[in-house]
């Protein structure tokens, strides 16, 4: 049996070695490797001069379920939607200088939610799975326990020192991560007062999408997916009319949005539901926006309309040619909430494509900035059980077959394949043969070993690239509650400012000595 498996493997690993190279020439040449390596370290070398700039404006990219997996996936789709092999493209995180590992357990699960986690990464504390905005001491779904339990995000920190601030996100607005910004909640699950228990509204716990329009004065640009929350019960949808899934929730009878309206009509606010609406904005007449594109969460970018939905990348691009109009600078936290989405369901294709587009928008952000006062961030709230494997051949399709049968059943399998999931598929007693099935299709459900009606999430640290003022001190393994402090500190915003000066009303990092520095300095005073 091993002797066939060594057989079966090795003829995967030279199948294509006969004829045409499947790799480019110029890489047999040990002076191509060695020049690349060079270069590679000359830059790293350069990096000894580390950015100490006050950070004017953060960004922070969370592709919620962007494990490293995804990261290296994405990479080689990337490449190879571009005609190349795949393998050795760069995403635009990839360009990022520094890059460290986030532990991303909640404090009562080992493998996290996207809420914890949220809370976490956005308000410097972990939590309990279900809950945002909350410390440990409150209990997931007990209203009561909310109360002396709330902890502030570093949206807030930044509105509070003056900047301008927005949320930008795939899912629903009041969906686990954005809401993580502004929301105070022991359940995550409470989008509007439908979704609550009675007595969670009578002991007073407001739901989420309430919360966004009053916990925090003035968010100036908010943008996603979450339209029926904010409408009363059976209003129908202006995109979907009569359609009764998509129509209005709220039990209360408030109409959230035009609420919102009535606040912002005199201090240029916008609302807009379509893209038309949105890219017809000037971004120089907008002081506040809010851009509500669908019932609930947007679709998937390959399913997108691109007549009447915009891309993440386009959202990304008006929120900051509105933002970056304050001279004190902003934050932004944009969220490719559907990679998540895509792993849940097995659509590995659908997820990988939302990742893509993502890292597009961190292309266009980076266009829009620069990284002498932009701290810019790229991370996940946790990870996924999906890999790809099976001794593939370089500029293999990422989404198709291992090139070798399996010498158990004697079977095909995918490169991709979960842990555990809704791909798990049994028929006539066996294992589907996936050569029979469209495995490349946006919808097609990856094998995964395990049956699952959703797949679950990853327990593995994930990825934490970095770039700009103060990136260095986003290096080897932290929590995950470490992310927002750097970004406060290096803000000069939030709790921890004693390294700051002001000058003009603006704050500035003070240089800071070791006591050894400090010793050779006075010394050489002295002597």
């Amino acid at each position: 049996m091993k002797a066939t498996a060594l057989l079966i493997v090795c003829s995967g690993l030279i199948s294509g070695s006969f004829g045409k190279p499947q790799f480019p020439e110029q890489e047999k040449e040990p002076k191509f490797w060695n020049t690349w390596a060079q270069r590679t370290l000359n830059n790293a070398l350069n990096l000894e001069k580390l950015n100490r700039n006050t950070a004017k404006n953060l960004i922070l990219f969370l592709g919620d379920g962007m494990g490293v997996p995804t990261v290296t996936a994405a990479r080689i789709l990337k490449g190879q939607l571009n005609g190349q092999s795949g393998e050795e493209t760069q995403l635009e995180m990839d360009k990022f200088p520094f890059v460290s590992l986030a532990k991303t357990y909640n404090t009562d699960a080992q493998v996290p939610d996207s809420a914890g986690t949220a809370t976490a990464y956005l308000c410097g504390v972990k939590a309990n799975e279900g809950t945002v905005g909350v410390s440990a001491a409150a209990v997931r779904s007990q209203c009561n326990t909310t109360e002396g339990n709330q902890v502030t995000s570093i949206l807030r920190w930044a509105k509070e020192a003056g900047k301008s601030v927005g949320i930008v996100t795939t899912t629903r607005v009041n969906h686990a991560t954005p809401s993580a910004s502004y929301a105070h909640s022991v359940d995550r699950d409470w989008y509007s007062d439908n979704e609550m228990p009675a007595d969670a509204l009578r002991d007073g716990c407001k739901d989420i999408a309430r919360q966004l329009f009053e916990n925090i004065p003035n968010i100036d640009v908010v943008m996603g997916g979450g339209r029926k929350y904010m409408f009363p019960k059976n209003m129908s949808d202006v995109e979907y009319p009569g359609v009764a899934k998509h129509s209005g929730t709220r039990k209360d009878g408030r109409n959230l949005v035009q609420e919102w309206i009535d606040k912002t009509k005199n201090k240029r606010g916008h609302y807009v539901w379509n893209k038309k609406q949105l890219l017809s904005l000037n971004p120089t007449s907008v002081d506040y926006l809010l851009g509500l594109f669908e019932p609930a969460d947007l679709m998937y970018n390959l399913e997108r309309n691109p007549e009447t939905d915009p891309s993440l990348t386009e959202m990304v691009e008006v929120a900051i040619k509105i933002l970056k109009k304050n001279p004190n600078g902003f934050y932004l936290l944009v969220e490719g909430g559907r990679i998540d989405h895509g792993h849940h369901e097995g659509k590995a294709k659908q997820a990988l494509h939302e990742t893509v587009e993502m890292d597009r928008a961190i292309g266009q952000a980076h266009l829009m900035t620069s990284v002498h006062d932009t701290l810019t961030l790229v991370t996940a709230d946790h990870s996924h059980v999906f890999n790809f494997g099976g001794y593939t051949v370089r500029g293999n399709t990422i989404l198709g077959l291992a090139p070798m049968m399996s010498d158990v059943d004697q079977m095909p399998f995918t490169s991709i394949i979960y842990g555990n999931g809704p791909g798990y598929k049994i028929i006539n007693g066996g294992r589907e043969n996936v050569s029979t099935v469209d495995y490349q299709a946006n919808n097609y459900q990856a094998q995964a070993a395990v049956p699952l009606t959703t797949e679950t999430h990853g327990g593995e640290d994930v990825a934490v690239f970095a770039k700009g003022p103060l990136a260095h001190l986003l290096h080897g393994v932290h929590e995950q509650n470490y992310i927002p402090h750097v970004m406060a500190y290096a803000a000069c915003i939030g709790q921890n400012r004693e390294h700051c000066v002001s000058h003009s009303g603006s704050a500035v990092l003070r240089p800071v000595l070791s006591s050894t520095a400090a010793l050779l300095t006075v010394t050489r005073i002295l002597c």
